[in-house]
């Protein structure tokens, strides 16, 4: 074991080692960039509980369902990467992108899961200081 720790640290090149640095760096950015502005975007009453989804509605009901399934398709990838980003060394803010993929998400029990993730003092701290530089009101939590 301490053989191939060795051959992998010795391959390693200053040109390899900035390659890595870049692409944490671009990942994080990038990641950051899409979770603040989703969270800027969001009405003040996402969270609270008259906001609700209904599969099919609309003048176009068709269409309503097609745009409900590619939402839930994005929210359970937003989620998965919440999960990786949430894992120590990972650039990125893990618990906003699962909470955004939470938010996506239509599922029995959502409402609750929500509110656990809200009721984190940090993070809800951190979405209305971010909601705040961009004047949007902070989040009504139930």
């Amino acid at each position: 074991m301490s053989e191939l720790l060795t051959d992998f640290f010795t391959s390693i090149t200053w040109r390899s080692a900035l390659i890595g640095v870049l692409i944490f760096v671009g990942t994080f950015l990038i990641n950051l960039a899409i979770v603040s502005f989703i969270l800027v975007k969001i009405p003040a009453d996402h969270f609270s509980k008259k906001h609700k989804t209904k599969f099919w509605s609309g003048p176009r009901p068709a269409l309503h369902a097609a745009e409900v399934i590619a939402k839930n398709i994005l929210g359970f990838l937003l989620v998965a990467v919440g999960v990786v980003l949430s894992i120590p060394g990972v650039p990125g803010q893990g618990l906003l992108t699962i909470l955004l993929g939470i938010m996506l998400l239509d599922f029995p029990g959502k409402r609750s899961l929500e509110q656990k993730l809200l009721g984190r003092p940090e993070v809800v701290k951190s979405i209305n200081k971010l909601r705040a530089k961009f004047d949007k009101p902070p989040l009504a939590l139930d």
